[in-house]
């Protein structure tokens, strides 16, 4: 795809004011919807004035936001919201994947696919009531990956710092998009050794070894589950993640939500609260987490069983209309240690 003109650019950035003094409110994902462009594109319309072109040396940025104190943590996709705040610490790349990174913290836990990664801005939105900053990425096509807000305003000189030594030389406002990456076709049923798959599934010894397993025999994420035993997993009702989150509140049980996108992966571990509905959204609004889950956009729950040397894990799985998965729901555990008992009566509970 080729870069914007500056005309274009111009008049997108017409259009975009327009649509901001209509609707004051309209979130900036939602604006690029309406004008057919992606989210990077209008952010673009900003460079040298709110926004700034950083360079795409993303694992040394994110290394350096541990200056920033506690911070607030955005992934997201086309369907669920996860927000989580606390220090961006211990930053990684996997020794011998260069594009592979992670953050593993009490707070923010990440894991980060640095190929995936193409630009990145600093972004200064004013308002009314408050100044907000932050750090915004983005994918090839333009679409967001992930976002990191400050919440502390003693560190704005830090903030800037970090801007300043990772500002692109060239802060041009065309930006070279390229297509949506687009996804593998499955393979079909017929062409799939399902007793041995099933075989396999049953030999697991770590849940790590779930997605090699995928790949070695050509399956889809949701294909497999289709194609699992019948013990290993089940469709159950497409909005059992409301039952599932209000029994965790209501038991206190610490629990995993595992939110991403094709870019990163982004985990909450403990527990969960404030439960609420509203506009279509189903929410978790809590302090140090929220989640956000557009409901008509979920369309298929599994209870999935994955067999480890601790004994079987479970989860919640949930796919929207593509068959994308869009989160995970596991109970707090870690290695070692089995699967919490309370945890797999609410998931067996979950309806058919």
């Amino acid at each position: 795809m080729k870069p914007t003109t500056a005309v274009q650019t111009s008049e997108l950035k017409q259009e975009w004011a327009r649509l901001r003094t209509e609707q004051p409110h309209l979130r900036i994902r939602n604006a690029a919807e309406k004008l057919g462009v992606s989210e990077a594109d209008l952010l673009a319309t900003e460079i040298g004035e709110t926004v700034t072109l950083l360079e795409p040396k993303f694992p040394q940025i994110l290394g350096e936001l541990h200056r920033l104190g506690r911070i607030m943590a955005l992934t997201r996709n086309e369907a669920i919201v996860h927000e989580r705040k606390g220090e961006y610490k211990n930053v990684e790349v996997v020794k011998g994947h260069r594009q592979m990174g992670l953050a593993v913290n009490e707070d923010i836990d990440l894991r980060i696919f640095f190929d995936q990664w193409r630009f990145g801005f600093a972004v200064t939105n004013e308002s009314e009531s408050r100044t907000m900053r932050s750090f915004q990425f983005f994918d090839a096509a333009g679409t967001a990956i992930h976002k990191v807000y400050l919440q502390d305003e003693t560190v704005i000189g830090e903030y800037e710092h970090i801007v300043q030594k990772y500002r692109s030389v060239n802060q041009t406002t065309t930006l070279a998009l390229g297509p949506q990456a687009g996804k593998a076709a499955e393979t079909p049923d017929a062409e799939i050794n399902i007793s041995e798959f099933q075989q396999a599934w049953a030999d697991l010894r770590d849940t790590h070894d779930f997605f090699p397993m995928l790949r070695n025999f050509g399956v889809a994420r949701e294909q497999a589950l289709r194609l699992a035993a019948p013990e290993m997993a089940r469709e159950v009702r497409v909005d059992a993640y409301k039952f599932l989150l209000q029994q965790a509140s209501e038991s206190t049980l610490p629990i995993m939500v595992f939110v991403g996108n094709p870019g990163i992966i982004q985990i909450h571990t403990g527990k969960v609260e404030n439960i609420a509905e509203a506009h279509g959204w189903f929410n978790v609004l809590d302090e140090a987490f929220n989640l956000h889950i557009e409901q008509k956009k979920i369309s298929r729950a599994w209870v999935v069983k994955k067999p480890t040397a601790d004994g079987i894990v479970t989860s919640l799985e949930l796919f929207n209309q593509n068959g994308d998965n869009v989160a995970l729901f596991f109970g707090k555990r870690k290695p070692g240690i089995p699967e919490s008992t309370e945890w797999r009566e609410i998931v067996n509970d979950l309806p058919a």
